[in-house]
C-alpha cells in the first residue's frame, strides 16, 4: 500500500485493508479512470475531476469566511429583531444561535481538513450518507446562495437610494450584477482580493459601531448623556409579541431566534473554499477555528449593542421598517446617532453597508457557482457545468448563478421590502437544511471511520466534543427549520404565499430525495460501505507533503500575509 500520510493503528490495519470500503475504493477509482477521459478532437468530453486551481492565500480564506457571513442583516435587518423581542431576548437568541453555529463548524472542520474538494459538504452528504441525500444537499445549498444574490442585490440598490433617487433602480441592478460578473469570471485569486478588500472593510465597520456603542453610553456623545443600559430599564429588555405576558415574552424571543438563524452563518462559506485553497490542510483548520472569534466579536457583541443603543420600541426605527425607508435609515445604529445628534457617521454608516452588502452578494455568487459545480462533478448537473476556463474558474456555473440574479429585478414593479421578505423567507429554511446536513453527515463519518477502525486522532484535525457537537448541531438546526414560519398558523394570520416561502424548501428536499433514490436506485451507506480513502485523498495527501509556499508578490502583501493568516 502506498504512503498516504495517515497513521492507522496496527491493530486496525488489516481488517481496513480487506474491508468492504477499501474494495469499493478500488471499484470506485477504477471508475474514475474509465470515466475521465477526454477525447483528443474536443468535440465532446466527459470531465469527472476538479479543474479548479488553488490560488487562495491564508488571508483570502480567513476573510471569505467574514465576507459571506456578513451582510445589510447585521447591521440593519437586526433592528426588526430588536423590535420583535427587545434587547434581552435579542441578545440571548443570538448568543444561543452561535452555540449551535459553532457545534456546527465543528463538525465540518475535521471532514473538510481530512478532505478539501470543491463544494465539500455537498459531495460528503452523497459519500457518507446517500448518493440521493447528496444530491438534494446540494441542490437545497444552491437555491440558497442563488437566492441571496438577488436579495443583496436589492438591498444595494435600496442602500443606494438613501442619498437619492437619481438613479433608476433598474440601472443600479444591472451595474452590480455586470460588477459581480466581471470578478467572478477571472482567476479566483481576483475573487479572493476582492473580497479580502471588501471583508477587511465590514470588519472595521462592526469593530468601529461597537466602539461607538461604548463610547455613546458613557457620555461621549454630542448630547452628553450617559445612557448606559437605560433602555434595558425602560422599556425594558423583554418586549411582548402577538400575545401579553409570560407567552408573548417567548414568542418575542422565538422570533429573535428565527431572525439569529438567518443573519448567523459560517462554516459553509469557510469550506466553500476548501478546493481553492492554497496548503488546506494547513490554512482550513485556522480558518475555521477564527469562527469562533467572529461569532463573537460580531453577532454576540452586535446583538448587544443594539439593545444598549435604541429602545425596542423606538418611534423612528418602526417607521423606517413600516414605510420600507432606503438603506440604513432603519439601521439601529443610524436610529441612535439621529437621536444623538450626530452628524456625518450615519453617511459613512451608509457606505459601509452598501460594502457590505456588495461584499455579501459577491460571495454568495462564488459560493452558488462552486455548488452548482460541485454537483456536475458528481454527476448530479449537466456534464457541460464542469466546464473551466484557462483560470480555472467555473465559467458556466457562474453564468447560471448570474442568470438567477436577474431576479433582482422583480424590484422595479415592487416595493423593496416586499422583494426582500421572499428571499429571506425562501432562504432561512434552506441554510438550517444545510446544517441539519452538515451535522447528520458528519455522525455518519464518525461511525464510518469508528466501524473501519480509522482513529480520528491520526487526522490532520480532529474536533472536539464529539458526537455531542454534531447531535446538538443537529437537534438544533431541525427544529428551527419548522419554526420559522410558526406566524401562519396564529389564528387569523394564514397567509398562502408565506406559508409556500417559508416552508417550500422543506417539501422541495425530501422530493429531490426521494426522486433521485427511485430513480437511481441508491443506496443507503452502511458503515463499512462508506469510502473513506480515494484518489483525492491520496492526491492531496502528497500535494501537503510536497507543497512549497509561493512568496508574496510584494513586501505590503507578505505583510498582509502575517496579519491575516
Amino acid at each position: 500500500m502506498a504512503s498516504t500520510g495517515i497513521d492507522i493503528p496496527g491493530s486496525a490495519m488489516a481488517e481496513y485493508e480487506v474491508s468492504a470500503a477499501e474494495e469499493k475504493r478500488l471499484e470506485y477509482e477504477k471508475e474514475m479512470h474509465e470515466e475521465a477521459v477526454i477525447e483528443s478532437d474536443n468535440k465532446s468530453e466527459k470531465l469527472t475531476y476538479d479543474s479548479t486551481h488553488r490560488q487562495l492565500r491564508p488571508r483570502h480564506i480567513q476573510l471569505i469566511g467574514i465576507g459571506g457571513t456578513i451582510g445589510t442583516a447585521l447591521y440593519v435587518q437586526i433592528g426588526r429583531g430588536l423590535l420583535n423581542g427587545g434587547p434581552g431576548s435579542l441578545f440571548l437568541a443570538f448568543t444561543i444561535w452561535c452555540t449551535f453555529i459553532l457545534a456546527v463548524t465543528n463538525c465540518m472542520s475535521e471532514m473538510v481538513t481530512y478532505l478539501p474538494i470543491s463544494s465539500p459538504f455537498i459531495r460528503f452528504a452523497g459519500r457518507y450518507v446517500d448518493e440521493a441525500f447528496g444530491v438534494a444537499a446540494g441542490y437545497n445549498f444552491f437555491v440558497f446562495e442563488a437566492a441571496l444574490v438577488p436579495f443583496e442585490i436589492v438591498a444595494c440598490n435600496v442602500i443606494i437610494h438613501y442619498w437619492s433617487d437619481a438613479v433608476p433602480a433598474g440601472g443600479i441592478i444591472a451595474i452590480v450584477i455586470v460588477m459581480y460578473g466581471i470578478i467572478n469570471v477571472f482567476a479566483v485569486k481576483w475573487y479572493g482580493e476582492s473580497e479580502f478588500w471588501l471583508a477587511l472593510g465590514k470588519v472595521l465597520l462592526i469593530v468601529g459601531l461597537i466602539i461607538f456603542t461604548f463610547i455613546a453610553m458613557v457620555g461621549g456623545n454630542p448630547l452628553g448623556d450617559k445612557f448606559g443600559f437605560r433602555y434595558w430599564n425602560h422599556p425594558g429588555a423583554f418586549a411582548e409579541l402577538y400575545k401579553t405576558g409570560s407567552l408573548g415574552r417567548f414568542l418575542g424571543f422565538l422570533q429573535c431566534l428565527i431572525q439569529a438563524s438567518f443573519t448567523i452563518a459560517g462554516p459553509d462559506y469557510v469550506s466553500m473554499a476548501a478546493g481553492e485553497a492554497q496548503n488546506p490542510r494547513k490554512v482550513m483548520p485556522r480558518a475555521f477555528k477564527s469562527v469562533f472569534y467572529r461569532l463573537t466579536a460580531f453577532f454576540v457583541l452586535g446583538s448587544l449593542a443594539v439593545g444598549i443603543l435604541v429602545p425596542y420600541d423606538d418611534a423612528e426605527m418602526k417607521a423606517a421598517f413600516k414605510d420600507g425607508l432606503p438603506g440604513a435609515a432603519a439601521s439601529p445604529y443610524v436610529v441612535a446617532m439621529n437621536r444623538l445628534k450626530i452628524r456625518i457617521l450615519p453617511d459613512i454608516v451608509n457606505a459601509m453597508v452598501l460594502a457590505s452588502a456588495f461584499s455579501a452578494g459577491n460571495s454568495y455568487v462564488y459560493c452558488a457557482s462552486r455548488s452548482l459545480f460541485g454537483l456536475a462533478l458528481e454527476g448530479k448537473a449537466p456534464q457541460f457545468l464542469t466546464k473551466c476556463t484557462k483560470s480555472g474558474v467555473p465559467i458556466y456555473c457562474v453564468g447560471v448563478t448570474l442568470a438567477i440574479a436577474l431576479l433582482s429585478f422583480l424590484q422595479v414593479s415592487n416595493n423593496a421590502a416586499v422583494v426582500l421578505n421572499w428571499f429571506v423567507s425562501l432562504v432561512t429554511a434552506s441554510q438550517l437544511i444545510n446544517f441539519s446536513v452538515m451535522a447528520f453527515t458528519f455522525i455518519k463519518w464518525k461511525k464510518a471511520c469508528d466501524v473501519q477502525g480509522l482513529d480520528r486522532n491520526t487526522l490532520p484535525h480532529t474536533s472536539f466534543w464529539q458526537p455531542f457537537c454534531a447531535y446538538y448541531a443537529l437537534t438544533g438546526c431541525f427544529i428551527m427549520t419548522f419554526v420559522g414560519g410558526y406566524t401562519v398558523f396564529l389564528p387569523g394570520d394564514w397567509d398562502v404565499p408565506t406559508f409556500l416561502f417559508s416552508y417550500l424548501m422543506i417539501f422541495v428536499f425530501p422530493i429531490i430525495f426521494v426522486g433521485w433514490k427511485l430513480l437511481k436506485k441508491t443506496k443507503w451507506l452502511k458503515p463499512e460501505e462508506v469510502i473513506l480513502r480515494t484518489r483525492e485523498v491520496d492526491e492531496i495527501d502528497e500535494y501537503t507533503r510536497n507543497y512549497v509556499e509561493r512568496p508574496p508578490r510584494t513586501m505590503w502583501h507578505g505583510l498582509l500575509d502575517k496579519i491575516f493568516s
